[in-house]
C-alpha cells in the first residue's frame, strides 16, 4: 500500500500562484510532482470536508474547476466527524493553530496519513508542538526526501 499523503488547500492552488517568485515556483513544481506521483499510484492522496468547504468559497471559477480535477485524484475521502472536531480543538490549544488549520491537521490525523504537506510556514513552524502523529513538511522539502 502507498503511504497516504494529506495535502494542505494551498497545496491544491500553489500552481496559480506568482511563478515568478522563486520560492512559489519550486512549491508548485514539488505539489505537482506529487499529484503525479499519485496519479501513478506511487503515494496515495487524501481529500477532506476541509478542502471541500475551503473550494466552494473560492472566488476564482478556474481555480476551483482546477482543484475539482485534482480532487478526484485523491483516493482517500475524509467526511466531517466528532472525533476530529475534538482532535481539531486539542491541536488549536496546544499548538495555536487556526480552526481551519488544526480541522485540516486533525482530519489528517483521522485518516492516519504518513505526511501533512503545506506550504504554511506557520503550520511547518509549529509541527514540533502538534499532537499528533504525522510527520509536517513544505512540498519541496518532501520530494526532496522521497527522491
Amino acid at each position: 500500500m502507498a503511504e497516504l499523503i494529506y495535502l494542505d488547500y494551498n497545496c491544491f492552488q500553489r500552481g496559480f500562484d506568482d511563478s515568478r517568485q522563486h520560492r512559489i515556483r519550486l512549491e508548485a513544481e514539488a505539489c505537482e510532482k506529487i499529484f503525479e506521483d499519485a496519479e501513478n499510484g506511487e503515494v496515495e492522496l487524501a481529500w477532506s470536508f476541509m478542502h471541500e468547504d475551503e473550494n466552494r468559497v473560492c472566488p476564482f471559477v478556474d481555480r476551483a474547476q482546477e482543484v475539482v480535477r485534482l480532487a478526484a485524484i485523491c483516493r482517500v475521502r475524509i467526511g466531517p466527524e466528532e472525533p476530529i472536531r475534538i482532535s481539531a480543538a486539542r491541536i488549536q490549544a496546544v499548538a495555536g493553530l487556526s480552526a481551519k488549520d488544526a480541522l485540516h491537521v486533525a482530519a489528517a490525523e483521522h485518516a492516519k496519513a504518513a505526511w501533512f504537506v503545506t506550504c504554511d510556514d506557520e503550520i511547518v513552524s509549529k509541527a514540533g508542538r502538534l499532537p499528533v502523529a504525522l510527520l509536517v513538511i513544505n512540498p519541496v522539502d518532501y520530494v526532496q526526501k522521497r527522491w
